[in-house]
Order: C-alpha cells, then structure tokens, then sequence
C-alpha cells in the first residue's frame, strides 16, 4: 500500500470513528498531512480540550504531550500511536528530584516546563511554555516576593529566562536539556551563515547560550512558524534551529522560500517512531489499552493546578 492509499484509509477510518488525530510539528509530514490539528505541544493539548468533542484522541507526539492532554481531558481516551515515544529531556526531573530542590529552596518557587512529566508537573507551581517563560518567570518572582526561582527541567531554556530577565533560575537538574536542540553548536550556525549570508536564522531557546546569541530570532516551534508566516513579503531564506519536521511544514506552507536546517543531525528519532500503520492499528483498535495514556486521577488533579495557573497569566 503506498503512502496515499494509507493515508486515504485512515481518513475514511477516522471519518467513520469517534476519533481527533493531533499531530505536533515534528512528526513526519505523511502524518501531519493526515491530522486535524498541527501545532507544539500545550497548544495541541489546548485544542483537544477547546476544539475536539470526540470521544478518543490520537496524539501524535512524545508521551509528556499525551499525559498533558489527558489532564486536561481526563473524560477522553487519548492515545498515543507508539507507547515507546518518550522525550530524554522529561528524563531529566523525576517528582523525588523535585521534593528534593524544594527542601533545599523551601522559599522558591517551583516552574516546570510543560515537557516534563504528568507526575513533575503535580509537584509544581506552576508551568511554562518556551512560549511564556519569561512571563511566568516575572509573575511567580512578582507573585512570590522573591528573587530565584527553581526550573526544570531544561537547563538551556532556564538559562534563557536567566539571560532574558536577569532573574536567577536554580536548575532542576543542572545538566537537564534537549538531546537534540543541545547538540547545535556555534561552529554550525557560522558555518551556515557563510554558506547563506541572507538567510535569517531562527533557533530554539532549548539551544545553548552561544548558539541563541547568533539567531536573528529565538524563539517556540509556534512563533517560528508566525515568524514565516508574518515575514513573506521581505524575507525569502532561513536557517532552521529546530527540528527538522517544522523545516518540512514550512515547506508546505510557504514553498516560496529556500530553508536549510542548522544541523542535518536535528531530527529527534522519539518523534519519529509513529507512523501511518500504527495510526491505522489504532483506528480499528481504539480500545486497546496499550495504547491509551491515561494520568490517574488524583496526579491529574494535582498537575492541573499548575498547568491551569499558567493559562490564566
């Protein structure tokens, strides 16, 4: 079966079933090309509370996106295509790690980046975006009458707030980051800079301090793509800093312009271990508990605080 004739079979299926597909930016395009709804992670989540009234959900993402949408949809079944896609960087803070930090900063303030855990996020503040980090940041320092905060679990990002506001971000952990926005360097971004001198150059804040302080925009998967979108009739050519599935949608999207990714190494391989047959196992199994991610109850309860403290700032 070619990859159209698959895609026309789950369209019929989905059509036939009580079912929303969501896919985020960094999926292959074969399955973004299927989905109801592209976009980052907590918009997706937002989308499927706000947008869908189906009674299962397919996410296609990393396992933290699923969990956030179960929170937020606890009377849903969502379903993840491969159980196995998880994200490394959610790796990185577990709950313990978190009752730990609050030990030692009893008076700080606790910001969890919204790729993390349904179980990190339970011991939280509140969350954050790459979005509204900063934002969060200056209200919760406002909020709380201090002068630092904990942040996890990205340190490159808590770096970023620190760069940006000039508030000090304890990091939880201090190695946490990104395996593949961490692995871009300076070295990549001049080289491609002499290849492309006219290109705009747009880079994740997961990245490193010397690799953002090159871009002409840091910035959200979300806010690359309006960045395009808003810049066609001035700007012609980027280098991408993200992964590679967004390079791929903005080619769709805005044919008219040249894109090159900063480094052919930034795919993210969790990401890409959906595909269109899994999606199709699911539609003729959607009760097939494997595949549905669930957050009990009482973490839902306790990870929303968080989730829906952010949403009203």
């Amino acid at each position: 079966m070619t990859i159209k004739q698959l895609q026309s079979t789950i369209l019929d299926l989905k059509s036939k079933n009580d079912v929303t597909i969501l896919a985020h930016y960094y999926q292959p395009i074969e399955i973004q090309e299927i989905a109801d709804h592209i976009g980052d992670s907590l918009g997706l989540s937002r989308i499927a509370k706000e947008k869908t009234n189906t009674e299962y959900i397919i996410f296609a993402g990393v396992r933290f996106m699923a969990e956030t949408a179960s929170i937020l949809n606890q009377e849903r079944h969502v379903l993840i295509p491969n159980p196995e896609s998880c994200c490394p960087m959610a790796k990185f803070l577990t709950p313990e790690k978190v009752l730990e930090f609050k030990k030692r900063y009893p008076n700080n303030p606790i910001i969890v980046y919204v790729n993390s855990t349904a179980d990190v996020k339970a011991e939280a503040d509140i969350c954050c975006t790459s979005s509204n980090c900063v934002e969060i940041t200056k209200y919760m320092i406002n909020k709380h009458h201090c002068d630092s905060v904990l942040f996890g679990p990205d340190a490159n990002l808590a770096d970023y707030v620190e760069q940006i506001s000039g508030i000090k971000t304890i990091k939880m952990p201090e190695k946490g980051h990104c395996i593949v926005h961490s692995q871009l360097t300076q070295g990549d971004i001049k080289g491609m800079k002499a290849k492309h001198p006219k290109a705009k150059i747009l880079v994740h804040p997961e990245c490193k301090r010397e690799v953002r302080e090159l871009a002409d925009i840091v910035g959200s998967t979300a806010h690359m793509y309006k960045y395009v979108e808003s810049n066609l009739n001035n700007i012609t050519e980027y280098i991408i800093g993200t992964e590679l599935g967004l390079l791929e949608r903005l080619k769709i999207d805005f044919p008219g312009n040249k894109y090159t990714l900063a480094n052919e190494k930034m795919i993210c391989y969790n990401m890409k271990k959906h595909s269109l047959e899994l999606i199709e196992y699911l539609l003729n199994h959607l009760d097939d508990k494997n595949f549905e991610v669930k957050v009990p109850n009482e973490t839902a309860k306790r990870a929303l605080k968080p989730i829906e403290e952010m949403l009203r700032h």
